[in-house]
């Protein structure tokens, strides 16, 4: 665990970018015109937006160049990624396999994978392809040996040997999240899109800070359309053109206030377009300047590539190739996943069919807008808060701020925004069940590491990796997650079930027993005997959620106390559970606040997210004071 605290550690007080070493380029050659020649690929990828370009359709958007390139492409209108942040995802496209699975879903982790996984680059470096990143990487784990040739803000296809076949990705920041924060928005005079032009999503109150972050986005938008072009006709230059297949893509939603980190259409869903020259027409499934309406998501892209290259795929690529020689069966779902938020835990799980996205919740009892450092930075965010706190946001503006349901169900044709929830419709039972089913048997199928509170987990996984102990044939994975399901649903009738699950071996089926006490508050007085008992459990998280059950159910003393001890742990994952707990309980926490700040104080080589959620729990319960606290 030691070794896990320290790369966390060092990892997230570094840059994201993720400048890699480069490697010494392959020699293999490829040469001739037939039919069956190598094509190069080149994918350009912009940061947090969802499809807000003029082709997708996008009143607000300016952007010349994607509209001209999804003319001659083929443009995909039900296109997502598999998570609403970029870490989890680009550890899921890099190696082929859900995050969730691998169990490096949390943002910002550094959690180990099984080396016999590799990196997807390293398939098509065997096969003689030059592989460049340019040059973002954050792909939540350790990267292994010899990923890339080049990968490095100065990594270019140029630089390979002559004639050989080349992978690129050049990757732009110029549309991320940043770009709303309070430090990069432009004069109002200066922007070229106007706040009084831009049509707002019915969730956002109608506030000029809003508006201008609405339009402050849509001008870093359009200069994001401008570098694509400009990475174009670099191709073109070169003399390129002829030989690439193009594509472009978006790493997630995002990137107003309640997309990115959010598991809605507005957090996942992405813009993709894939340009085949005339010489490759061959691989694709229609013709350019044609829609696809096939469900497609980013873990799609490794099995793609390999059908493209005529690549052997590899047993441990979980999407389905939707181009060239090896195309699969269009998937009737899509899925997704979302646990902790930088400082923040919460976890739900998602599937989308064409016509419905289905929600599960497995922390109702967390708020949808808990308070995160980095999207606070935002104008937008702030006065979002601020109009709903003074009571000026209606009813679907509100919903934000609030507990959640255990099921949301949409319907995406008549709701796009997802803000009307279908899943105590009677007229809808079918559907919720079967897309209740499908994520169950999602969830098991995986063997989900996102059910297992994230301290325990790096503690059962010191000598092993996640994926290989969730993989194990005597890991109760199966109970976990059936566990986790009759806590969230909310319901007392479990109750007698929970109880019973509290004294279980496997400490993951007592978090989730206690944390389905926690949810259902007074109702769980019966549980109140055992609930005693596991205040002295062997395993932190069970602990810590314990104390936040009994503390709603009026046995404060004991459980504060505790949770304030288990600040002190060594653990960043029980610590940032703890101060989680803490924020949640706010008047009970007042009661020891002085002991909280003089523990918290001490950690001065704390974990960054402990330090943001700390700072934010001393401004909450005792404005000012956070000034005073020294680190």
């Amino acid at each position: 665990m030691e070794k896990f605290i320290n790369n966390r550690r060092e990892f997230l007080k570094k840059s994201i970018i993720g400048i890699g070493a480069g490697f010494l380029a392959s020699n293999t050659l490829f040469a001739g015109t037939n039919k069956n020649e190598k094509p190069n690929i080149l994918w350009i990828v912009s940061e947090d937006n969802s499809p807000f370009l003029g082709c997708y359709g996008d009143k607000n958007a300016t952007t010349p160049n994607l509209d001209k390139l999804a003319q001659k492409s083929i443009v995909y209108d039900n296109a997502f990624s598999n998570a609403p942040v970029c870490a989890p995802v680009r550890n899921t496209l890099i190696t082929g396999m859900f995050a969730s699975t691998l169990g490096c879903h949390n943002m910002r982790s550094q959690n180990s994978i099984p080396e016999n996984i590799k990196f997807f680059p390293q398939y098509l470096r065997e096969e003689g392809y030059y592989c460049t990143n340019n040059s973002k990487e954050d792909y939540n784990t350790i990267k292994p040996k010899n990923v890339w040739n080049e990968s490095s803000g100065k990594a270019h296809y140029m630089n390979r040997n002559k004639n050989q076949p080349f992978f690129a990705i050049f990757n732009t920041g110029l549309s991320h999240e940043h770009k709303i924060h309070y430090v990069e928005l432009f004069e109002k005079e200066k922007l070229k899109h106007k706040p009084e032009d831009m049509e707002l999503a019915p969730y956002h109150p109608d506030l000029p800070d809003i508006r201008q972050c609405y339009a402050n986005y849509y001008d870093y938008v359009t200069l994001m359309d401008a570098k694509v072009g400009e990475l174009l006709a670099e191709l073109d230059k070169n003399g390129l053109s002829d030989n690439t297949i193009i594509f472009y893509y978006s790493d997630h939603g995002g990137v107003l206030p309640r997309s990115k980190r959010f598991i809605f259409e507005s957090g996942t869903r992405i813009p993709l377009m894939v340009h085949f020259p005339k010489k490759y027409e061959h691989l694709a499934p229609s013709k350019s300047g044609t829609r696809s309406d096939r469900l497609v998501s980013l873990i799609d892209l490794p099995p793609t590539l390999c059908s493209l290259l005529n690549i052997k795929i590899p047993k441990q690529f979980l999407g389905k190739a939707f181009l060239g020689e090896n195309i699969a069966k269009d998937p009737e779902y899509v899925h997704f996943f979302r646990n902790r938020m930088d400082e923040r835990y919460d976890m739900m799980r998602a599937v989308r069919d064409k016509d419905f996205r289905y929600i599960r919740n497995y922390m109702p009892h967390r708020k949808y807008g808990q308070h995160i450092w980095y999207l606070w930075r935002s104008t937008a965010t702030r006065a979002w808060e601020k109009a709903f706190k003074e009571g000026k946001c209606n009813e679907i503006q509100s919903r934000f701020w609030g507990f959640k349901e255990p099921e949301e169900l949409y319907d995406i044709k008549k709701d796009p925004h997802n803000v009307n929830n279908l899943a105590s419709n009677p007229e809808y039972k079918d559907v919720l069940k079967r897309m209740r089913q499908e994520t169950q048997r999602w969830v098991r199928e995986n063997h989900d590491a996102g059910f297992i509170p994230e301290g325990m987990m790096v503690d059962q996984a010191e000598n092993t990796t996640i994926y290989e102990m969730t993989h194990a044939a005597n890991f109760p994975i199966e109970q976990i997650i059936e566990t986790a399901e009759l806590a969230s649903e909310k319901d007392a009738k479990n109750l007698p079930e929970l109880i019973k699950r509290l004294s279980y071996k496997e400490p993951a089926i007592r978090y989730w027993a206690a944390t389905g006490c926690t949810i259902l508050g007074q109702k769980a007085k019966k549980a109140k005997p055992k609930l005693k008992e596991l205040l002295n459990d062997p395993v932190a998280d069970v602990r810590i959620t314990t104390a936040e059950a009994l503390c709603k159910l009026g046995d404060k003393k004991l459980s504060l106390d505790l949770l304030v001890n288990e600040l002190k742990s060594n653990n960043p994952g029980i610590q940032l559970h703890a101060l989680n707990v803490l924020d949640a309980l706010e008047d009970d926490t007042k009661t020891v606040l002085k002991d909280v700040i003089q523990v918290g104080t001490r950690l001065k080589n704390s974990d960054p997210d402990f330090h943001k959620a700390f700072t934010q729990l001393i401004k909450k319960l005792k404005p000012g004071w956070e000034d005073y606290v020294i680190w």
